[in-house]
């Protein structure tokens, strides 16, 4: 009877084994590796915050998969109509790691690899949870470019992996720069695109944020699990990475600044520039020259065009869009559609021969203008109440001393001065 009970707690034993087995697919603490794939920017635009993606190797089943969470399409239905209104929908891929290394080196982009010290339970977890994220019914998500993107989804996993003390630890702490400083550290070298992007966000991405907001950059989450330490789950302290390999180096592209350059200068030397051959025109209009009414006319025409076109985007942005981080911008105050107006009225004022409409036309640019200066100083001024606050005088910079010599024209400085004495 003894025999046959030490059979039957035998067999036993050996049905739990292999059911063990059968769950963890055979794995072994040593035959899953984890890495992290970080990746520097790329050449567009979307690419210019740079990329990050999970890895995981199994030496058993002899794969090397990379998990990425920044999968979109062009070709997706209705996709730039989506983009337009704040819906993207991206998806969770997963692909051999090998290929996806060569599509970025073949771009000069960096690639940087960090293996994570985890646990065999953490591993299964993790391992499981990424495969049930790239099913059909799963892997798709609302992308969002500071809350929800290819960066924050690995940094959850992050914190999967050490039962939320990746979270309890960066949660709470302050970071050192805002949303906006953030992203002008990776846009600096391109002004056009530096200008519209931050002329577009508005105050929400200057409030202070954690470093847990922090990592929706890769940059950010490769800093913070270099020197992470956690506790697993038989109270051992680890260090979440073991080893940093560099697989290549970029030899081309400008690298992220380590903190934001104050823009605003830049912008208004810029202007001052632009606004002094407007207003040479001006002069050489006020000299009876025919060229000078033509170049200042198509000079308001053009700005008019310029910054209308912009602050039109803005409205349709801020007011019809899921793009939450171009809500309350002051720079809807002094940038408006009604600057449009200026597009026929200074092609009518470079054309128009009779000194009747020449004059109403350059009463309705001034005034256009003169509503620009007004609001660019109110939005100067409500700066002093924090509830206001955006750091916006880069745009401010932009646009003042343009508008400003639009609206004290030298033929408009006449006349104002003409009314006063006649007036006296």
């Amino acid at each position: 009877m003894g025999h046959i009970n030490s059979m039957i707690k035998k067999i036993l034993l050996l049905l739990i084994l292999i059911f063990a087995v059968s769950i963890t697919g055979f794995a072994q603490e040593d035959d899953l590796t984890f890495k992290i794939a970080v990746m520097g920017p790329g050449n567009e635009l979307y690419f210019w915050w740079g990329h990050i993606a999970l890895m995981i190797e199994d030496s058993y089943e002899g794969y090397s998969r990379f998990y990425d969470y920044g999968v979109f399409s062009f070709n997706n239905e209705d996709f730039f109509k989506n983009f337009a209104y704040g819906r993207m929908l991206y998806r969770c891929g997963v692909s051999n790691s090998q290929v996806n290394f060569k599509s970025y080196m073949k771009y000069d982009r960096d690639i940087t690899l960090y293996t994570l010290d985890l646990p065999l339970e953490a591993k299964i977890k993790v391992r499981d949870f990424v495969a049930n994220n790239v099913l059909p019914e799963n892997r798709n998500y609302y992308y969002h470019h500071f809350r929800d993107n290819c960066s924050t989804r690995i940094r959850d996993i992050i914190d999967l992996a050490t039962d939320g003390q990746f979270k309890i630890q960066f949660g709470d702490e302050k970071s050192r720069f805002t949303l906006r400083q953030h992203v002008r550290r990776h846009t600096y070298f391109a002004p056009v695109e530096d200008w519209m992007l931050n002329f577009w966000m508005g105050q929400v991405i200057d409030r202070p944020i954690t470093v847990w907001e922090d990592m929706f950059l890769p940059s950010e989450v490769a800093m913070r699990i270099k020197d992470f330490w956690y506790t697993d789950v038989n109270g051992e302290r680890r260090k979440l990475v073991t080893s940093v390999e560099s697989v290549y180096k970029a030899k081309a592209r400008p690298p992220a600044l380590e903190k934001p350059r104050k823009q605003w200068i830049r912008e208004l030397l810029f202007s001052l520039a632009l606004s002094s051959i407007f207003g040479f025109f001006f002069y050489l209009q006020y000299k009876k020259k025919k060229a000078g009414r033509l170049l200042a006319g198509i000079s308001m025409s053009l700005s008019g065009l310029v910054f209308g076109v912009s602050g039109t985007l803005l409205y349709f942005l801020s007011l019809f869009t899921n793009h939450d981080y171009t809500y309350e911008n002051a720079n809807m105050i002094f940038c408006t559609p009604l600057l449009l107006v200026a597009v026929p009225a200074g092609i009518c004022y470079a054309l128009t021969k009779k000194a009747g409409r020449e004059r109403a036309n350059g009463e309705l640019l001034r005034l256009i203008w003169f509503l620009c200066v007004a609001g660019i100083i109110i939005s100067m001024l409500i700066k002093i109440l924090p509830a206001f606050y955006q750091d916006n005088l880069t745009d401010q910079m932009l646009m003042l001393p343009i508008a400003l010599v639009f609206t004290l024209q030298p033929n408009g400085l006449k006349e104002t001065l003409a009314k006063f004495k006649r007036k006296a």
